[in-house]
């Protein structure tokens, strides 16, 4: 028997439970993998709450990330095998699949290798936030050696991600947080500069930093209407590029006649995760940057698996810098 988090209604942290679940083996295309540590990502809490793109399927688990062990391997999979070390990269639906247990099945083509000598904690950190980070600036925004990159909400674990990897590509990250609590900790990790929203004008700032050029590229999960305010600072030819929907409120994505240079457009980074060649170069490229010392996943807290509802009322209270990971015990003693 498996330890499963499970919902079978929509709400807040309270509807999570821990149930003992028979768990199986994987079916063709599928592993099964023994969990050592889980990646909270704010896409569970909508999830959740049935606010998300993918609706949940009662009852329903839930969660993108995870690393562990494989422990079993279905038909027709290969280069995976019992005993590897591995890590689980969101690139599946949570009503399909999810890494909330002890023991969990995932699809093979979401599992990738990781070093024995790299901790679970860690791994369990890394690729939600750096794939997300990696599309927008390398391979579709083509960020360059001394362009300003732009990246609001930057205390979230895409945001950190996203400034050591602007760092790592030779371009100038700029953060933006709404309070000063968190300047120096951005400053800490990396931000060549940092703009404190509530007491900043991001434009008249951002003007400032680049000497009236504007940036490259903004980088954005917040959404709503203050993109219109993003769009205002950056350069012609430069990209908008919106992950995520913080803000409830519609976004008016600036349209060509007020920004007739500026290239506008939404990006999950199922764009990377669902497409093999895309994947494996993701991977080659934050495994390079880990290797180089260049990536170093920030872990702001972790939770013991028990706690997975108070683990979620502290991802909703946005106090963190950084990752919010799960770790999972298992129990060693004698049957």
């Amino acid at each position: 028997m498996a330890k499963l988090v499970q919902f079978d209604r929509l709400g807040g942290p309270d509807v999570l439970t821990v149930n003992e679940v028979e768990v199986g083996a994987p079916g063709a295309g599928e592993v099964r993998i023994s969990v050592d540590a889980i990646g909270l990502n704010r896409a569970e809490i909508m999830f959740r709450e049935g606010s998300y793109f993918d609706q949940p399927r009662f009852p329903s688990t839930l969660g993108y990330e995870a690393a562990g062990v494989v422990e079993a391997v279905g038909e027709g999979v290969d280069g995976l095998l019992e005993g590897d070390p591995v890590s689980v990269v969101p690139a599946f639906l949570q009503s399909e699949y999810g890494t909330y247990g002890d023991h969990v099945i995932v699809p093979a083509s979401a599992v990738v290798p990781r070093a024995a000598d790299v901790d679970p904690v860690q791994a369990a950190a890394v690729w939600m936030a750096y794939i997300t980070a990696y599309g927008p600036l390398v391979e579709s925004g083509r960020v360059r050696p001394g362009d300003h990159v732009l990246i609001t909400a930057a205390s979230s674990s895409v945001g950190l991600a996203a400034i050591q990897v602007a760092r790592h590509v030779g371009a100038i990250p700029i953060a933006t947080t709404r309070g000063a609590e968190k300047k120096q900790r951005l400053l800490d990790a990396g931000a060549a500069h940092v703009v404190v929203t509530d007491d900043e004008d991001v434009t008249v700032r951002v003007k400032e930093i680049t000497d009236g050029e504007g940036v490259r590229l903004a980088f954005d999960p917040i959404a709503g209407p203050g993109v219109e305010t993003l769009a205002q600072g950056i350069a012609p030819g430069g990209f908008l590029v919106v992950y995520g929907a913080l803000d409830p409120r519609p976004t008016p994505l600036p349209n060509a006649q007020s920004f007739p240079a500026l290239n506008s457009s939404t990006y999950t980074l199922f764009e990377i995760t669902t497409n093999p060649e895309r994947l494996r170069r993701a991977v080659a490229f934050v495994n390079a940057g880990l290797a180089s010392g260049s990536f170093t996943p920030v872990v702001d807290r972790t939770f013991d698996f028990t706690d997975i509802a108070e683990a979620h009322r502290y991802m909703a209270a946005n106090e963190q810098v950084g990752k919010i990971v799960v770790t999972v015990t298992h129990d060693t003693s004698p049957a």
